[in-house]
């Protein structure tokens, strides 16, 4: 009861500005609800202060209504489908991964920035924004400030390409799985590879979910890699430990394992017709509380305040990751 009340007053305000958004929605499909929750979420957070009982609740639609979302829509997913769009995008996330964290890496020092930084940088624009920078920090010894400046320049950068990634897809002439495979790899956080995908187009967005979530996969390897590098390094100085505390079961998406459960039960035939709509209805909803969230999560004095370098770097980064996505599925003939 305690954990609801706390949870109240932000699930309040979340879900009235995310019900005027849903309604904004349906008048203006082209624009979607989604990105009417995020902006008016904006608006709200930055014209006006927010009572400091609502954060707890923000942050619960931000996390996990949009973890629910993810699940659902695993509903009207067959696990064929999953493993194909999995396995075909999969050599173009690796390459996008791997040059996000050497531009990360070399731009980085030409900027001067922190190496810890540079390389949350690198992990959060690679990865899955925000998550992957909270996974990989304790394991690289990462400090308060430069989580909190990786987090805000990730953020930035997830709102414009919700904003601008769908007319650009739509510019460039892309197909559903073009646009799919081009979101999921190059936009951030899961929240504004969702929103962006279902703002071009329904098929966009299921393809853009599960190249997303095969993406996200990857904090648990990378995490490994850099424990094991943090390790050889405080060997190297003689200090006698391993870095940061680092456990698969903490930083593992659980929720994907849950996403494919639901997927394998559409496989099975389980699911009746008039279910499906309305178990797709309610995904769209939770999608735009969730998105209402992250606007209202959106803090522009904060970011501002992180510095001109790790905006550069992070524009730079996501630049490098969002035209060798394209080029490599242009490539590959998956555009």
């Amino acid at each position: 009861m305690n954990g609801l009340k706390s949870l109240g007053p932000g699930l309040a305000l979340t879900g009235v500005i995310a019900a005027v958004s849903y309604g904004l929605g349906l008048l203006f499909p082209l624009i979607g609800g989604s990105v009417f929750g995020i902006v008016i979420g904006i608006l709200v957070n930055n014209l006006w202060r927010k009572p400091q009982n609502t954060w707890q609740g923000i942050r619960f639609s931000s996390k996990k209504v949009l973890q629910w979302a993810i699940i659902l829509l695993g509903c009207r997913l067959s696990l064929s489908e999953v493993w194909k769009t999995g396995t075909e995008t999969f050599a173009v996330m690796i390459v996008t991964l791997l040059l996000s964290f050497a531009a990360a890496y070399g731009f980085g020092r030409l900027l001067r920035i922190p190496s810890r930084m540079a390389t949350l940088i690198g992990a959060g624009t690679g990865i899955c924004g925000g998550s992957a920078i909270a996974a990989i920090s304790p394991v690289i010894e990462a400090k308060e400030e430069e989580i909190a400046y990786s987090i805000s320049t990730i953020f930035l950068f997830n709102i414009v390409a919700v904003l601008v990634f769908p007319a650009l897809g739509h510019a460039l002439g892309l197909s559903d799985a073009g646009f799919g495979l081009w979101a999921g790899t190059a936009v951030n956080d899961t929240s504004s590879v969702v929103a962006a995908g279902y703002a071009f187009s329904t098929a966009a967005g299921d393809y853009a979910t599960i190249v997303k979530l095969t993406r996200t996969t990857m904090i648990v390897p990378i995490a490994i890699i850099m424990a094991v590098v943090v390790g050889w390094s405080k060997k190297r100085e003689a200090a006698g430990t391993a870095g940061g505390s680092f456990s698969v079961k903490q930083v593992f998406p659980w929720f994907i394992l849950w996403f494919l459960a639901a997927s394998l039960l559409y496989t099975l035939g389980l699911f009746g017709e008039q279910l499906l709509q309305w178990i797709h209805v309610a995904a769209q909803v939770m999608i735009v509380v969730a998105l209402t969230a992250v606007g209202l999560s959106a803090d522009f004095r904060q970011m501002t305040a992180t510095g001109v370098r790790p905006m550069i770097l992070g524009l730079i980064v996501w630049l490098v990751v969002s035209v060798s996505g394209y080029a490599v599925g242009t490539l590959t003939g998956q555009m």
